[in-house]
C-alpha cells in the first residue's frame, strides 16, 4: 500500500508539472492592448456615451498606461466620436495611438459587397487625421454570396483597401484586419479565415497589416477552441516571417471568457483588445482587468512594467460607473467589493495592495496606540490644528486606558469617536468635529439597533460552540456566521493568518468586543448605513479587510 500511494504521488506531481509548464507562457508574455473602453462599454446601453463620457473613459484608461485606445467607429451621420476625435487631435494627443473601426465595404447588397466606393471610415480618418485603422470583415455565408464573390475577390478588396490606408492615411499609418464572425466561419469554412491571413502574410514589409485582432462575439466558443484559432493564426504568420500582433477579444455568455482570454494567449496571440471593464454587448465580454490580473497573479513581471496596475481596478470601477451609473456587481471578479480572496494573494512585493484595493485601511486607535499615532490620526482626518499636540494625544491616550479600566467600550477610530475622546482630554471642538457628533447623536438609536441585530447572529452562532456566553466564538463559527461572504476558502493559509492578524487569540477565538469595534467604526463613519448586511459589509471591506492587508504585509 505505502508503494501505491508513492508511486500515485509520484505521478501526480509529474503530471501536475507537466499540465501547469503551459501557463510560463503567461509569465514571460510582453502583452500588447488596445483599450476598447469607450466603444465597446456603451454597446446595448440604454444610453449612449455623451462627449463628456467618453473623455472621462479616456483619461482613466490613459492613467493605466495604455498606449493604444479605440476612440471612434465612423458612420455616414456626424457623430459624438467625430466631434471627440477633433477635440483628441487638438489637445495633441499622438494619433499613433489612437484607432477607428472601418467597415471593408461602403454597404452590401444582395449579399455583394460595394468594391468601389471609399468605406465611410477609413474616408473620415483621412479627414480627421487618424492614421490607425481597424478594417472590420465577415467570412460567413450569412454576409456574402461566396459563389458569386468567391474568396480571391475577398482577398482583392482586403487588400486594395489595405493599400488606400497605406496611401492616404500618412507614413505612421497602422492596419489591424479583424475577423469578426469566426464562431460562424471556423467550423466549416476555417479555409477562408487562413487564406485571408496567408495572402496578408505574403505582403510587402511595408504593406504588411500591423497585425491581425479577432473576436468571439458569441461567448459560445471553448477556450480550446478560441486557442486553436490563435495557433493557426499564428502559425500562418511564422511561416512567412511576419512578426505583426494577434490581438483576442472574447464576449460572455456561459462563463467561458476569461479562460478564452488566457487559452489563446498560451496558443499564440500576444495581445487582448476590450474594455477595462466587462460591460459591453448582451452579457459583457472579458475585460482587461481581469486578464492583466490573472497574468500578475501568475507571476508576469512585464506588466508591471509596462502599465499602471495599481489603478486597474478603480479604473475598471470609474469605467462602469460612468456607463451604467452604478457601482459594479459586488461578486464581479477582481474589482467587485467582494474580489478579496485575489487581491490576498498577490504578493506584497509586487503590489501597494491597499491602493489596489480602492481602500484605505484605518487607522486603529486602541489602547496599544502612541501619542503620535493619535496625533496624526486627527491630522488626517479633520487637517492641521494647532491643539494637535502630543500633550493632548498623551491625554487622549490615558483617557482610553482609563475607559478600559472603568470597563467602558468606546471607539476611537472614526471621525466622531476620536472626535468624543479629543473633547473629553480638554480639547476644543472645531465645526467639523461638532457636526460630526451632531450626526452621531441622531443616528445613534438606529446604530444601537443594527449592532445589537449582529449581535443576535453572534449568539446564534455561539449556541454552537462549546462553552456559551463568554463573548467569544471559535473561528468555525465566526467565519460560517460573518466571514464566508468575504473568504471563499474557508482553512487557507491566508485566511487563517489573516485572523492572526486581527489579534485572534492563540486559541482560535474571536473577541466579540474586537468585532464590535469595527461594527461601530463603519457605523459611525457611515451615518446612511441603513440595513445589517450593509453594516457588515462596510465593516468588513473598509475595515477589517484592508486592517487585515496592512498586518499581513508587516508579517511578510
Amino acid at each position: 500500500m505505502a508503494y501505491k500511494m508513492k508511486r500515485m504521488v509520484a505521478d501526480y506531481e509529474k503530471e501536475a508539472y507537466t499540465r501547469l509548464a503551459k501557463y510560463q507562457v503567461l509569465r514571460d508574455l510582453d502583452i500588447f492592448v488596445i483599450d476598447n473602453s469607450i466603444r465597446e462599454s456603451t454597446v446595448a446601453q440604454l444610453r449612449g456615451h455623451t462627449l463628456e463620457n467618453k473623455w472621462a473613459v479616456y483619461d482613466e484608461v490613459k492613467k493605466c498606461g495604455f498606449k493604444h485606445t479605440i476612440v471612434a467607429a465612423f458612420s455616414h451621420m456626424t457623430r459624438v466620436d467625430d466631434v471627440f476625435v477633433k477635440q483628441l487631435l487638438e489637445r495633441g494627443e499622438d494619433p499613433e495611438g489612437l484607432w477607428a473601426f472601418s467597415e471593408i465595404t461602403a454597404g452590401i447588397r444582395n449579399k455583394l459587397p460595394d468594391t468601389k466606393t471609399v468605406p465611410v471610415g477609413i474616408e473620415k480618418m483621412k479627414k480627421t487625421g487618424l492614421c490607425c485603422v481597424i478594417l472590420e470583415i465577415d467570412l460567413g455565408d450569412g454576409t456574402y454570396d461566396f459563389e458569386k464573390f468567391t474568396m480571391k475577390d475577398m482577398c482583392a478588396l482586403i487588400n486594395k483597401w489595405n493599400e488606400w490606408c497605406y496611401e492616404n492615411l500618412g507614413p505612421k499609418t497602422k492596419v489591424l484586419i479583424n475577423f469578426r464572425d469566426l464562431p460562424d466561419v471556423m467550423p466549416g469554412h476555417a479555409d477562408r479565415a487562413f487564406e485571408v491571413t496567408v495572402m496578408l502574410a505574403k505582403l510587402p514589409t511595408n504593406r504588411r497589416p500591423f497585425g491581425v485582432i479577432y473576436e468571439e462575439p458569441a461567448g459560445k466558443t471553448l477556450p480550446e477552441e478560441c486557442g486553436l484559432w490563435g495557433k493557426y493564426f499564428r502559425k500562418i504568420m511564422d511561416d512567412y516571417k511576419w512578426k505583426g500582433h494577434l490581438l483576442i477579444h472574447v464576449h460572455e455568455k456561459y462563463g467561458y471568457s476569461d479562460a478564452a482570454n488566457l487559452q489563446t494567449l498560451m496558443d499564440g496571440a500576444n495581445g487582448i483588445w476590450g474594455s477595462i471593464c466587462t460591460e459591453g454587448a448582451a452579457m459583457g465580454h472579458a475585460s482587461s482587468c481581469v486578464t492583466l490580473l490573472n497574468l500578475i497573479r501568475l507571476g508576469n513581471k512585464k506588466v508591471l512594467e509596462k502599465y499602471n496596475c495599481s489603478y486597474l481596478r478603480r479604473a475598471a470601477i470609474n469605467v462602469t460607473k460612468i456607463t451604467t451609473g452604478k457601482d459594479p456587481h459586488p461578486k464581479q471578479p477582481v474589482y467587485g467589493t467582494r474580489a478579496v480572496d485575489f487581491i490576498f494573494n498577490l504578493t506584497p512585493e509586487e503590489f501597494d495592495l491597499a491602493s489596489f484595493f480602492g481602500e484605505k485601511a484605518p487607522v486603529r486607535i486602541t489602547s496599544l496606540a502612541s501619542p503620535e499615532m493619535i496625533r496624526q490620526h486627527m491630522i488626517d482626518l479633520f487637517g492641521e490644528e494647532e491643539q494637535f499636540t502630543l500633550q493632548l494625544a498623551h491625554k487622549m491616550k490615558e483617557l482610553i486606558l482609563e475607559d478600559l479600566r472603568s470597563n467602558r467600550k468606546e471607539e476611537y477610530m472614526s471621525m466622531v469617536g476620536i472626535a468624543l475622546l479629543l473633547d473629553r482630554a480638554g480639547g476644543k471642538l472645531s465645526v467639523k468635529m461638532r457636526d460630526a457628533i451632531d450626526k452621531f447623536e441622531v443616528a445613534s438609536p438606529h446604530s444601537k439597533f443594527l449592532i445589537a441585530e449582529v449581535r443576535k447572529i453572534w449568539d446564534e452562532w455561539d449556541l454552537q460552540d462549546e462553552v456559551h456566553g463568554d463573548e467569544m466564538l471559535q473561528f468555525d463559527s465566526f467565519y460560517n456566521g460573518f466571514m464566508a461572504p468575504y473568504f471563499s476558502c474557508y482553512r487557507c493559509n491566508d485566511t487563517i493568518k489573516a485572523l492572526q492578524a486581527i489579534d485572534m487569540d492563540s486559541d482560535g477565538m474571536v473577541d466579540w468586543n474586537e468585532f464590535e469595534l469595527y461594527l461601530k467604526w463603519a457605523i459611525n463613519q457611515y451615518p446612511e448605513t441603513q440595513t445589517v448586511e450593509e453594516l457588515l459589509d462596510i465593516a468588513f471591506r473598509k475595515g477589517v479587510i484592508p486592517a487585515m492587508q496592512d498586518e499581513f504585509i508587516k508579517t511578510q
